[in-house]
């Protein structure tokens, strides 16, 4: 048997994917075998061949010929089985011969001919946008673009030589541009052979690494390791590393005195001696690894004990055979101090840390290097005191930002839990600068929890002057004995940082509880939070200075907000509300409000316009609220959605932090009676973990789950939690912290979220995920629920209606509100005297004068009946107005046939349209006003053709473009008024479509198309538009192999529209069982809106039948729509945010069938027991007519 004596192949698995290229290999094996005969075709067994029965019953044997086929057979059949996954297996569980398994998957997974087409079209999208990646390498560029390639050919597409040359030019990153720039220039891409030009690029990429390998070590401060690369040889030397030491303040490194070198090797260094068994031939005479012109080691001492340069073998302190790896030491730390500190259950083996004590890059990751050499010899001693042998030595590839970069001699060492980088190696190869930021060095756990830093930020970034009161003053229970501290905060610079203030005068205070309470409104916010809401109220007691905060949706609400708060404070003091102090806003002039002043007694006190300072207790609050959430926010880096929890937080905080209001007291003190505790403060945004509770688990399960710590439950004694796996909100008073780490937050695309630029910042504007945006001052209650809020999204500056920052607006307005204006700045004038003082006017009426001139549109006549548009009656000057245009159906169907035969379609423009249509009725118009002509005065035109305005107009073109068409020869469509064709000879066809001005048109001979185009030109005022690219709000895109339909821009415009341009997006535009009903009892929603949305929705199914019957069965309900019709139509716009590409794809070659399908529920209609039909016409490769009508 063929194969015989040979290894067996490797039989490749198929899991369901690729099925071309599993299919190509096992042809090979079967080959290979001598069985893809018998797979391919089968065999028959004669019948003087089968087994037969004995008259005993026993089976009598067959002949040798067919147990050897029944053999190979078993044998093919035995392969297939094992090269499929025990996913695939079930399919050809059944089959009883190779053959019968063979084709079981191919007729599965090879496809028709409408799927591989469908495939096929797939990859030539993915071969065009293919572009190469900064982090690959051009090995595995041309790779994987040879792959797509391969795939391709397997479903009939072959890819030209030239095609692919120039793909391989045009899609390289920015690096290759000069080789490519001279391929083109120097180059015939037509007969250049694509290898030829992958041995160009190769020897470019190697120049490119030759020159940044020597400076790779530099910049690995921040690098991702890659365990794939291309091979590099290196040689292994020793290293030395006692005359080098770092100054933090310098950043470089400077030569210590001999005593201290000694000191050092004594401590952290011992020797290592490789022998390197490869007698390979030296490039250099110094080094044997650089090419002489460029060893940075020319005419430096080198050393003849560790053959190392930069030092004599006298200072030389690495002793033979032995080397010793220390980890990270200070003072008197063994090291072993550096693994205990840095164990864990999870090891990242792509970590690496910068090791100022060990003597060489080391790891134990054999996957990490590339070109591993292992004939070397040498053992290094563990901090244990155990030796351990080397491996190997080979080089570690990384990815920086300037590309793919090498480390040399990293050595292997099995069992090694860290990966090290020897700082003494890097100093040797050259001066390589690290930067060290403060808060990422934690060298080893130190008491950092009972540290002034960290009570800073348990209490909201409270100044230190407040820290230092609170526990002089004992102010508080359970805050420790501080530190003066001195210092920059990060969080509280991007959070605080301000002018300087203004001085003030002394205002009287309140000597009472609520005698006297300040309010103000924030807002509104950019982007509404979970519950909508958009605005915080504050309120604050001038006596005691507590603080109350809401959260509204409208200003409406602050009245009903304001009652909730009397009630309260009024039960819970006994004093009653005497007077509000506010600005004008109106939410605090409406006649509800001033009416309940009024019956309870209220005073109220209104600033001035203009000068929020009259207010200013509140107004200052308003700003240290907003600083406090956001330095809590800044300082554990975490997503501006969060904003309502950080101000929940800042106004909890606040209320139990000293003021300069008060003596010595804070305000819950002074309002309640009794100290505040603040034992149980933590940090917030801090990594936490909360217990689940043995009611909601099973056995296995953990018994925890992590969050991110956002508050504290003020009527109960637990904390807030948010979970950013589920976005749920939990409330727990079994929680652990983590109050050093924080949660690695990313965004919706996944990268990390990064602090916003301070140029336009002004203050906070934050998307709200608080599901418990009620007032702060008292305690409230937050039950768990799951939050509702999409995907957060980014935060800009927040909207106040006061602003402290004199180049910015003292007021911020809706966008809506603004475009409204602007509409309003940018009307059209009604009047000839307002539009004669502009010269465009004027210059615009010239020109269309000169048109109607010129196209003899009227002439002076007697004083007649003169009607305008709008007075016209039927009978008198007008008869028929009915005008056709072109169906969306035609001009779909005229590309789909377009596309099946090759043709291109172009498009021409009808300037002033209706001047060109000659009118039936007497017409008669007066003298344009200031354009009357002088001694006619008296007169007025006759118009021979129409004008705009008139009703007949459109029908008078329409006529006029028919009568030509008529006399070229044209014959028009007995079922399409808009459609005319032309035939010349027996295979010379134009087919023309007319909607209105836009003229479509395409056919056989590109000759016809000309002599049409130039007739039409001669005989009107005509733009020649080209290929038709967009055509009524549709896009259209031509290419060789097929013509493409969409409605991308309105599609996004229609999202921006809607406010939906950064929702999340569905996968479906209705629920399956989706039943709507006139009256479903969800309330009543936007009728204007909604009416808005279903007109968007129809007008977008020109080009997508998807949503064809999702539209339709909105449109059922534009009369009192609800909320949950409203709801609906929302997510059909969230399934178009995430199919913005979709459209209609009709290509070349397809087969000129008309397929029809229809289909209909029975009863569906809820209410009336209609039922819905729908039906689906396709010509060639896709479809131009549907619907769904009730």
């Amino acid at each position: 048997m063929a194969g015989s004596g040979s290894s067996e192949a490797r039989i490749p698995i198929f899991s369901g994917e690729n099925y071309e290229f599993w299919r190509i290999k096992m042809v090979t094996i079967f080959s290979s075998y001598g069985l893809w005969g018998l797979v391919e075709k089968g065999f028959l067994i004669p019948d003087s061949q089968t087994k037969k029965e004995s008259e005993d019953g026993s089976e009598e044997e067959i002949d040798e010929k067919t147990a050897a086929i029944l053999m190979k057979d078993a044998k093919a059949l035995g392969i297939i089985q094992n090269a499929v996954s025990d996913q695939i297996f079930p399919r050809i569980a059944n089959a009883d011969s190779a053959k019968m398994a063979w084709n079981l998957l191919y007729s599965e997974y090879h496809g028709g001919e409408h799927v591989r087409s469908v495939k096929l079209q797939n990859l030539r999208r993915e071969f065009e946008y293919t572009r190469m990646r900064d982090s690959e390498t051009l090995s595995e560029y041309l790779t994987r673009l040879t792959e797509l390639i391969n795939q391709m050919k397997t479903f009939g597409e072959v890819l030209s030589n030239e095609r692919q040359v120039q793909k391989v030019l045009i899609s390289l990153s920015k690096k290759y541009d000069p080789i490519c720039i001279v391929i083109e220039n120097t180059k015939t891409l037509e007969t250049m052979d694509l290898q030829e030009v992958t041995a160009i690029l190769k020897s470019q990429e190697q120049r490119l690494e030759m020159h940044s390998v020597d400076t790779a070590e530099k910049a690995f401060a921040s690098f991702t390791v890659n365990s794939k690369g291309q091979n590099k040889n290196t040689s292994q030397s020793g290293s030395s590393k006692s005359q080098r030491s770092w100054n933090s303040k310098g950043k470089s490194w400077e030569a210590k005195d001999k005593s201290q070198q000694n000191n050092y090797s004594a401590q952290n260094h011992t020797s290592t001696q490789f022998s390197n068994q490869e007698n390979t031939k030296p490039q250099c005479k110094v080094c044997s690894k650089h090419h002489f012109g460029e060893c940075r080691y020319k005419g430096k001492p080198k050393c003849y004990n560790c053959d190392r340069f930069g030092h004599l073998s006298r200072d030389c302190t690495v002793s033979k055979n032995v080397q010793k790896a220390n980890c990270v030491n200070q003072m008197e730390v063994t090291g072993n101090l550096f693994y205990s500190n840095c164990s864990t259950t999870e090891i990242k083996t792509n970590e690496w840390y910068i090791d100022s004590g060990c003597s060489n890059h080391m790891t134990g990751n054999l996957e990490l290097l590339v070109d591993v050499r292992t004939n070397v010899a040498g053992r290094v001693q563990m901090p244990t005191g155990a030796l351990v042998s080397v491996a190997g030595i080979g080089s570690l590839s990384i990815d920086t930002a300037k590309g793919r970069k090498y480390i040399k001699e990293v050595m292997y060492l099995p069992g090694l839990k860290e990966n090290l980088l020897s700082v003494g190696q890097m100093d040797e190869h050259g001066c390589y600068p690290v930067s060290f930021l403060a808060e990422k060095q934690l060298l080893m756990k130190t008491s950092f929890l009972q540290s002034t830093w960290i009570w800073h930020k348990r209490l909201g970034h409270l100044n230190f002057g407040g820290l230092k009161q609170l526990r002089d003053k004992e102010m508080v229970h359970g805050l420790p004995k501080l530190e003066e501290q001195s210092g920059v905060c990060e969080g509280c610079q991007f959070g605080k940082q301000h002018i300087n203030v203004f001085p003030k005068d002394q205002a009287q205070r309140a000597s009472k509880v609520l005698e006297l309470v300040h309010v103000d409104l924030c807002g509104p916010m950019r982007n509404e939070s979970v519950a909508r809401n958009r605005y915080f109220m504050q309120i604050i007691d001038d006596f005691t200075r507590m603080i109350w905060v809401y959260f509204l949706r409208n200003k409406s609400e602050a009245f009903y907000c304001f009652k909730k708060f009397k009630s309260m404070t009024e039960l819970q003091t006994g004093h009653k509300v005497q007077c509000i102090r506010s600005d004008r806003g109106g939410e605090f002039l409406s006649t509800d409000f001033l009416e309940f002043c009024e019956a309870n007694g209220i005073q109220r006190q209104l600033t001035m316009a203009y000068t929020p300072q009259q207010n200013g207790v509140v107004e200052r609050k308003n700003r240290t609220v907003i600083e406090m959430a956001r330095s809590m926010l800044h300082e554990k880096g975490m997503p501006y959605f969060l904003w309502a929890e950080a101000v929940h937080t800042a106004v909890y905080l606040l209320n139990r932090c000293p003021t300069k209001a008060l003596n010595n007291i804070t305000p819950f003190e002074t309002y309640s009676g009794r100290k505040p505790g603040i034992a149980h403060l933590k940090v917030f945004g801090s990594l936490c973990y909360v217990h689940v509770p043995t009611e909601l688990r099973h056995k296995l399960d953990p018994k925890s789950t992590k969050g991110v710590f956002v508050g504290y439950a003020t009527c109960e004694k637990g904390y807030r939690v948010f979970d950013p796996v589920s976005n749920k909100l939990l409330l727990s008073r079994d929680v652990t912290f983590d109050e050093e780490n924080a949660w690695h937050w990313t965004d919706k695309n996944g990268s990390v979220m990064t602090t916003y630029s301070i140029e336009n910042q002004v203050d906070l504007d934050l998307k709200s995920d608080n599901s418990n945006e009620n007032s702060t001052g008292t305690p409230q209650t937050l039950d768990m629920q799951e939050s509702t809020s999409s995907t957060p999204g980014d935060i800009s500056s927040e909207e106040r209606r006061t602003q402290a920052y004199d180049q910015t607006p003292l007021k911020w307005r809706r966008l809506d509100d603004v475009l409204a204006q602007c509409n309003l700045c940018i009307m059209e004038s009604e009047k000839y005297a307002d539009a004669a003082q502009d010269e465009s006017w004027l210059k615009a009426m010239e020109d269309e004068l000169q048109m109607i001139e010129k196209n003899e549109t009227w002439e002076l006549n007697k004083a007649r009946l003169v009607a305008k548009g709008y007075a016209q009656k039927p009978g008198l000057d007008y008869n028929e107005t009915y005008a056709p245009v072109a169906r969306l159906d035609t001009i779909r169907t005229l590309i789909a046939l377009a596309a099946k035969k090759g043709w291109k379609l172009f498009q021409l423009g009808v300037k002033s349209t209706f001047l060109n249509g000659v009118l039936q009725e007497e017409v008669y118009v007066n003298q344009p006003e200031g354009f009357v002509i002088k001694g006619k005065e008296d007169k007025v035109y006759r118009l021979h053709k129409a004008l705009y305005g008139l009703k007949q107009a459109p029908r008078t073109w329409y006529g006029e473009i028919d009568s030509y068409f008529t006399q070229c020869g044209f014959v028009k469509s007995l079922s399409e008024a808009t459609l005319y064709t032309k035939v010349r000879g027996d295979k010379e066809i134009l087919i023309v479509s007319i909607y209105v001005d836009d003229i479509v048109y395409t056919g056989s001979s590109q000759a016809l198309l000309a002599e049409f185009k130039e007739d039409m030109m001669a005989k009107y005022e005509m733009t020649d538009l080209g290929l038709l690219h967009h055509f009524l709000g549709m896009g259209v895109v031509q290419t060789e192999s097929s013509i493409f339909l969409h409605q991308k821009k309105y599609a996004s415009t229609l999202l921006s529209k809607f406010g939906l341009t950064e929702c999340k997006s569905m996968t479906t535009p209705l629920v399956a069982t989706e039943k709507l009903a006139k009256d479903d009892g969800s309330g009543a929603a936007n009728e204007e809106q909604y009416r808005s949305i279903v007109g968007s929705l129809l007008y977008l199914t020109a080009t997508r039948p998807d949503i064809m019957y999702a539209s339709s069965l909105l449109a059922r309900f534009m009369h009192c729509p609800t909320n949950r019709h409203y709801g609906t139509a929302k997510r059909v716009l969230r399934y178009i945010k995430g199919t913005l590409d979709y459209g209609l794809e009709y290509v070349k070659g397809k087969r000129s069938i008309l397929i029809g399908y229809c289909d209909s529920d029975w009863g569906g209609s809820v209410g009336d027991c209609k039922s819905t039909s729908g039906y689906a016409f396709s010509f060639g490769s896709g479809v131009f007519s549907w619907a769904s009508v009730k």
